[in-house]
């Protein structure tokens, strides 16, 4: 069938003056109302061939705004799950639109909080576990007798404190710690071998790193004497190829107890000690 537009001469005159106008930005009704010609829409169609539609006259796309989000998010370093929760993104869209594009490695931290939120609540199970057997533990002890603060203390100082050897002959009660529950315990011990507090002598041992104002008044305090009463800190070298995990707020160093005119007690402890040993060894 032939086409009727092609062969109307009317219609074929009027086709420069509408792509004239179209090249010139009008809309299709504007150019209908500059031609004051009445038109069909197959005709201006016809005439139109090959005439892109002015930009203005176009309406936005939101899919291809959409699209252009979620590559850029995807450039990010973005995930599916992340894309998706932008409004209107559908997962099956983000899969097409963000194809071509390298997946992103998830970076260390992110790996790491997901693996922290993952194990967080068998954890907390885990802690709420500790915590209930520690007390019960501790429940168990109860108030030391005089007997048994005395095999604790002697315990104790054999374990941490310092000792006799025939290349390095001291024979003095010298105990250097620094858990501060392990000091108050050796110095009840003291106490009830009826060492007097004179005869007690402290200093800070401690890295020059550290806040070493802050670690004096702390052991000060612990054991309740002026900062002023400290013998001269000890401060230990660093080795800076040593990764330390002892630094912070909560460093406070060791703290050394020296009891003076001390060598009968040293030898009395060294004494006790080989008679725990003796006692606790099972018969054959």
């Amino acid at each position: 069938m032939p086409n009727t537009h092609r062969d109307h001469p009317d219609y074929k005159a009027l086709r420069p003056q509408v792509v004239t106008l179209r090249r010139a930005g009008l809309s299709r009704r504007q150019i209908r109302d500059r031609l004051g010609v009445s038109l069909t829409d197959a005709t201006l169609t016809y005439l139109l061939e090959g005439e892109p539609p002015p930009e203005w006259t176009k309406r936005p796309n939101a899919k291809d705004q959409l699209r252009e989000r979620a590559r850029e998010l995807r450039k990010q370093g973005r995930t599916y799950d992340e894309i998706v929760a932008e409004p209107g993104v559908a997962k099956s869209s983000v899969s097409l639109w963000v194809r071509d594009l390298p997946k992103p490695r998830k970076s260390l931290e992110a790996m790491h909080q997901m693996r922290e939120a993952r194990w967080a609540p068998y954890r907390e199970a885990r802690d709420r576990q500790i915590v209930e057997t520690k007390a019960e533990a501790a429940g168990q002890i109860g108030q030391l007798t005089e007997r048994e603060l005395f095999l604790t203390g002697v315990g104790l100082y054999w374990a941490e404190g310092a000792k006799d050897k025939p290349y390095a002959r001291r024979e003095c009660v010298l105990f250097v710690n620094s858990d501060p529950g392990v000091i108050q315990t050796f110095l009840t011990w003291l106490h009830l071998l009826g060492v007097e507090p004179e005869r007690i002598g402290y200093r800070v041992m401690i890295h020059g790193t550290a806040d070493t104002a802050a670690a004096e008044r702390h052991w000060a305090d612990l054991v309740g004497i002026d900062v002023a009463a400290l013998q001269k800190m000890t401060i230990k070298k660093h080795n800076p190829k040593t990764v330390r995990k002892n630094v912070g707020e909560g460093y406070h160093g060791c703290l050394v107890i020296r009891v003076l005119q001390s060598a009968e007690l040293y030898r009395r402890i060294e004494g006790w000690w080989y008679g725990i040993v003796l006692g606790a060894t099972r018969p054959d």
